[in-house]
């Protein structure tokens, strides 16, 4: 068993893991942070392929842009907190441990050496061909996407707004 296959199922187990703690979680703030996890053990999966515009990707729009409108949508609508104490230990236990094997994991998919041999060969495209690719090939898939997800946010903030006072009938005579 080589490095690369050794830090991969690592990096797998990470991700289930983070995945299946998030999907358990009644804060939804806590939802999104193991969502996070998730989210760079990914990255680091698409790294070690060889896909590091992939992981940037998974990095700056999953974790990065889709996270924060998540949590935004979740200030708006007030959701409330399941637990009354503010981050108890055992919440602290399983993001610590995850943020360390992280860490770990990620220091060795960045130091490992290459030398090792490799499995699969990398697909080699530099950013701007697969920029103009999905451009020319999937600009309205994209464009369908974004107003998705500008409908969605519409959405969630008219949900989140409170109800307008009632308008008593003296007032509108």
């Amino acid at each position: 068993m080589t490095t690369y296959s050794i830090l991969f199922y690592l990096l797998a187990a990470l991700v289930v893991v983070s995945t299946g703690i998030a999907i358990t979680r009644r804060n939804m703030v806590h939802v999104v942070i193991y969502l996070v996890f998730s989210f760079f053990g990914t990255a680091m999966i698409f790294y070690l392929f060889g896909a590091p515009l992939l992981a940037a990707l998974e990095i700056i729009v999953y974790a990065g842009a889709i996270m924060v409108l998540f949590l935004f949508i979740i200030m708006m609508l007030r959701a409330e907190a399941g637990d009354a104490a503010f981050l108890p230990l055992k919440q602290w236990i399983p993001a610590a441990a995850l943020c360390g094997a992280l860490g770990i994991l990620g220091a060795a998919v960045l130091t490992v050496d290459p030398s090792t041999g490799k499995i699969l060969e990398a697909a080699a495209a530099s950013p701007t061909v697969f920029g103009h690719y999905l451009i020319q090939r999937h600009w309205l898939s994209i464009e369908l996407v974004s107003v998705l997800l500008l409908v969605a946010l519409v959405g969630a903030l008219h949900l989140g707004q409170s109800e307008p006072p009632a308008k008593s009938e003296e007032s509108l005579l």
